[in-house]
């Protein structure tokens, strides 16, 4: 089974070309889009409405900085300060090109940061080659759930 990826944006525009660039990259995995970040951790949690949602973390998490109800910076220490969440790569998908944003995420200990270009065509490529790399290129640490890959 496929882990799915987690997109927390809450610009409708930005989801839109998001979930259209990882559909074009014909990546197998499910997206799950929340609007805020408050949703975002009961996700990530199981909390709330979220509390059946089966076993397992996101394959990655792509997080807008600038979020309603819990700002992209407070998920990603909340991700980080969580035992369980920790080793779930973050990146920082955003329109900020603030070094304090930057540097501030670093420190949190983003996986990437990420400009989100203006440009559609750069754009879509942009978040396609995001989705494939973190989704199917990428070796989660030991102990992740991952699709199941044949050893030859």
């Amino acid at each position: 089974m496929l882990k799915p990826i987690l997109l927390v944006e809450d610009d409708l525009r930005d989801q839109e070309l998001t979930l259209l660039a990882l559909e074009r990259s014909q990546l197998a995995n499910d997206v799950v889009v929340m609007r805020d970040g408050a949703a975002a951790l009961d996700y990530l949690r199981r909390e709330g409405e979220h509390a059946s949602r089966q076993e397992g973390n996101p394959a990655v998490i792509l997080l807008d900085l600038k979020l309603p109800k819990v700002n992209g910076l407070e998920v990603l220490e909340a991700v980080r300060n969580t035992p369980a969440l920790r080793s779930v790569p973050v990146v920082m998908l955003t329109s900020s090109q603030e070094e304090a944003d930057l540097l501030r995420s670093y420190e949190l200990g983003v996986n990437a940061y990420v400009v989100k270009p203006v440009e559609f065509k750069q754009f879509v490529s942009s978040i396609a080659e995001l989705g494939m790399f973190w989704a199917v290129l990428n070796e989660p640490p030991p102990g992740s759930l991952r699709a199941s890959r044949r050893h030859d």
